[in-house]
């Protein structure tokens, strides 16, 4: 996520270390840094729900974090994701139920903070195991554009469930499928970037006119009566198929329909789930 330095070197380390806690490249946040053990595997998204007692996840995903194609550049809050993840198979699903899912909760209890809502893990499959690489307490972005869709069921009844403490009763599925979203952002994102672009091709609802594919607003206003850019991450573009490839063709399809000055966005989103489900 937002500034982590994956170093792929000791002197790239070193250098980055320099930068935050002499330069102040990321402030105050930056003045304390924490130093992880580099893991190699494909990433997995998991959003569940809990009550406290049980876990229900919701469809698996994949998030691109890296602002250019072939998973090169900065790391960003997220230039897309496609949902589910061929990465987390019914196997490495079961693993992380019963050494980390659960685990977590029964932890969380015996502390006497019990959780209910929506857990965020982010994983890391390392030669079919799952490991942690990080926790949130809330539906993340962009993951959250993928997973909903893919989700067969009422959102606001599984909501009431996990408050109430009757998840296990949920009526709540994934549907068949594959959900894709393609992240429109500012030129210079996630760096330095202008706002205030116009936006074109949209409707007055902010929506593709067909209804081909659904259009999510992360940074925009209406400035006299225009839409406009105000933000880094402008635009997250999702559309569903049966396919993934489909999925995939049909979000840039509906990409490319939509302008604004200095709009950027990677060309890759799914490519290597695409070639992980060739395989």
């Amino acid at each position: 996520g937002k500034g982590v330095i994956i170093a792929q070197s000791e002197q790239e380390a070193v250098t980055a270390i320099r930068d935050m806690l002499e330069g102040g490249r990321f402030g105050d946040s930056g003045r304390r840094i924490v130093v992880e053990q580099f893991l190699s595997g494909p990433e997995v998204s998991v959003l569940a729900l809990t009550d406290g007692e049980v876990v229900r996840p919701l469809c698996s995903s994949m998030d691109h974090k890296r602002a250019l194609d072939n998973d090169e550049g900065l790391n960003t809050g997220g230039m897309g994701t496609i949902a589910p993840n061929p990465a987390y198979t019914d196997e490495v699903a079961a693993k992380a139920m019963d050494r980390i899912f659960l685990p977590t909760i029964r932890a969380m209890n015996a502390e006497g903070r019990t959780f209910r809502g929506c857990l965020y893990f982010g994983l890391m499959v390392v030669d079919g195991d799952p490991y942690v690489i990080e926790y949130n307490c809330r539906f993340g972005d962009p993951e959250t554009q993928v997973v909903l869709p893919m989700m067969e069921g009422d959102l606001l009844r599984a909501m009431i469930a996990t408050r109430e403490g009757t998840l296990a009763q949920a009526d709540f599925s994934t549907r068949d499928g594959f959900a894709a979203c393609v992240v429109m952002a500012s030129g210079g994102y996630p760096v330095k970037y202008e706002t205030g672009k116009e936006i074109f091709g949209l409707d007055a609802n902010g929506q593709i006119p067909d209804g081909s594919a659904t259009v999510y607003h992360a940074g925009t206003k209406r400035e006299g009566g225009a839409l406009c850019t105000a933000g880094g991450r402008v635009l997250g573009v999702t559309a569903t198929a049966q396919d993934l490839r489909s999925a995939v063709e049909k979000a840039y399809t509906m990409v490319q329909s939509v302008q604004f000055d200095n709009a950027f966005y990677r060309h890759d989103i799914g490519q290597r789930a695409l070639k992980a489900l060739e395989q």
